[in-house]
């Protein structure tokens, strides 16, 4: 178990993370979601031991996770981080890079564990390919696999989609962390895309002005969110009557209390996402069809 206790940290006087406290089961998903600058790539490097704290501590099982002052090399054996940066060898292949850190002593284990990756990162027609020559969702790849290849106890992915193009994401990540599942890979996972948490996170934390702003499950999170920057991270949300309200808790009705005048429709792809003016304020809801402009509807919260 990873256990983290008030952990405290600052570029010098300006404070990053305050009074973050949290723990990870072996083998579960913990998303770090929040806006940029919030400091879901520092909580990583911070978890790596790449700083030091000012204040708290983190474990994981019964040993403490420190930093450059206490650790010539920084990292552990047990733990790999997936930074935005790659940190790949350009000159030689994928597949030299994914097994940079495996034994030469087995060579049929080291050729069968890079197989399994290249499969997984679906990179394996690129074996051969120098890496300096791939593009930067491809790099990301190389990145993955290789952090996987010595089979870390837990995993620290920063953005780890962000560079993979949409035809391969999906794919991509129901593979790595169906991998992870399969082999109770603890994964901390920063994102600012739900599609990376939701169906993959057992738990979730949202990071504003420094703190823990929200902690739960994705789908408690998301069936009951506190505030307007958690309803943000899953979709279009509004405020009717004080309660935050999903777009696609809005119906449209022959009549109601709520009429709105249809302002533009948007397509995205099974549903239209519809903007209204309701009361001199913006709202959104789904439409089936596509709704002219200036169409007055009248509109059901479903709850």
């Amino acid at each position: 178990m990873l256990n983290v206790k008030d952990l405290n940290f600052s570029y010098k006087k300006t404070p990053i993370l305050k009074d973050l406290s949290f723990k990870v089961e072996q083998g579960e998903n913990l998303a770090i979601i929040g806006e940029s600058g919030s400091g879901k790539s520092t909580l990583l490097k911070v978890l790596y031991g790449e700083y030091d704290l000012n204040f708290g501590n983190i474990h994981w099982k019964d040993i403490e996770v420190l930093g450059p002052k206490h650790n010539l090399v920084v990292g552990y054996q047990f733990m790999k981080y997936v930074a935005q940066e790659f940190d790949l060898m350009p000159f030689i292949s994928v597949e030299e890079n994914i097994g940079t850190f495996l034994s030469n002593f087995f060579p049929k284990e080291k050729k069968e564990r890079t197989a399994e990756l290249l499969d997984i990162v679906e990179l394996t027609s690129f074996a051969q390919t120098k890496v300096k020559t791939l593009s930067g969702g491809q790099k990301q790849r190389v990145a993955l696999a290789r952090a996987l290849a010595k089979q870390p106890e837990i995993i620290l992915l920063d953005e780890p989609f962000s560079h993979i193009d949409n035809f391969k994401k999906q794919a991509l990540r129901r593979n790595v962390f169906k991998y992870l599942k399969e082999r109770n890979v603890t994964c901390i996972l920063a994102t600012h895309d739900k599609d990376d948490v939701l169906g993959f996170a057992d738990q979730m934390i949202l990071l504003n002005n420094n703190i823990i702003e929200a902690y739960d499950t994705p789908e408690a999170l998301y069936k009951n969110p506190k505030t307007p920057l958690v309803a943000s991270f899953f979709g279009e949300f509004n405020i009717i009557n004080d309660k935050i309200i999903y777009a696609n808790q809005l119906k449209v009705i022959e009549i109601s209390e709520l009429k709105a005048t249809v302002i533009t429709s948007y397509f995205k792809g099974n549903y239209y996402l519809v903007e209204a003016d309701l009361d001199g304020e913006r709202v959104f809801f789904e439409s089936t069809n596509q709704i002219k402009e200036s169409r007055a509807v009248f509109l059901e919260i479903l709850l």
